[in-house]
């Protein structure tokens, strides 16, 4: 837990000197000047379909038109905020966690949910030999997440600490997404505590065992998995491209909702564009069937994951989402 505690502060410190040094986003555009170029980044997940979708349809570059877009990817949420936190992207796809904690180091100045774009979404796959049936056999188990502060990171360690009683979350450890496979066939960890596609690729490619979904761990059974985010400078300064780029993301959050599987195929390319690593498509469609796609930012998961980030020792305080969520723009597109 020493360990977690020191690490989370050396990035929350980082991130302090990011915003000190350059500021809520590098002020590279003057507001109503047309920018040359919208930056996205963004994580290769399945709950980040409509970001996927619409790069490969080239609806997001006729929406930003004459801007340009250009997309970065990352392994994990928290590198993706301390990149908006640096000024290199403008919008980003990403889990709450990470949100959370840059909306607390910025003192809720450098961004704004604009949008939800999934929920749940999340499994816990186990190693078959590693003795794991249920989420009480988690107790002392090495469970792998995609990165320290995630999301799926936050609530491995809540439920470690708040369900199993744990006091010392070191079996907990940070790996990037792409290497959990290998980490379970090699009997390096135990379990995964990981979204999708990758738990579904596990248990197709690696004959790991689902163990549960996160959402029944919710009372609601509904929680926050993607959000759309902004900075509060490009969001400021160019209302008119951000209003676009989600008009794209609420056209896609309607087909999706309404039957994904036409969308598969189109879907399964992005991914292998996205990651170099093509899945089969019954792995997309198992993994899919677990997602709940929605442009609500479902806020009171929000609140609750402020509350655990502090319980964990990940924030200094509980984020205060009062402020976070700035949906209007949505709501001229989604009415």
């Amino acid at each position: 837990m020493r360990t977690a505690r020191s690490f989370a502060a050396a990035l929350l410190a980082a991130l302090v000197v990011l915003v000190s040094v350059f500021g809520t986003g590098c002020r590279q555009r003057s507001a109503g000047k047309e920018p040359e170029v919208v930056r996205i980044g963004y994580v290769a997940h399945l709950t980040q379909a409509q970001l996927l979708l619409g790069l490969k349809e080239g609806d997001l570059a006729r929406a930003v038109a004459p801007s340009r877009i250009e997309t970065r990817l990352f392994n994990a949420g928290p590198s993706l905020v301390e990149a908006l936190f640096a000024g290199e992207i403008d919008i980003g796809y990403v889990g709450p966690a990470p949100v959370l904690g840059a909306h607390v180091q910025s003192k809720g100045a450098a961004l704004r949910v604009i949008a939800g774009g999934a929920a749940n979404g999340v499994l816990v796959v186990a190693r078959p030999d590693a003795g794991i049936r249920t989420l009480a056999d988690l107790a002392g188990k090495r469970i792998a997440t995609p990165q320290l502060g995630n999301s799926q990171d936050l609530s491995a360690r809540h439920f470690a600490r708040a369900s199993l009683g744990a006091t010392d979350l070191s079996n907990i450890i940070p790996y990037p997404t792409a290497e959990h496979a290998a980490l379970l066939s090699r009997g390096r960890i135990d379990a995964s505590w990981v979204v999708e596609p990758w738990a579904s690729r596990m248990v197709e490619e690696n004959g790991a065992v689902v163990i549960a979904e996160e959402k029944d761990l919710w009372p609601s059974k509904r929680f926050a998995q993607a959000l759309v985010i902004a900075s509060t400078e490009f969001l400021s300064d160019h209302p008119d491209k951000v209003e676009r780029v989600l008009a794209v993301h609420h056209a896609w959050t309607e087909k999706l909702r309404a039957d994904p599987g036409p969308h598969l195929p189109a879907l399964g390319e992005a991914l292998f564009a996205a990651t170099g690593k093509r899945l089969p498509p019954k792995v997309l469609a198992r993994a899919i069937a677990h997602v709940e796609f929605t442009d609500d930012p479902l806020e009171e998961s929000l609140r609750t994951m402020a509350a655990w980030s502090h319980d964990v020792g990940l924030s200094r305080v509980a984020a205060d989402t009062s402020s976070l969520v700035d949906t209007t723009l949505l709501r001229r597109v989604a009415p």
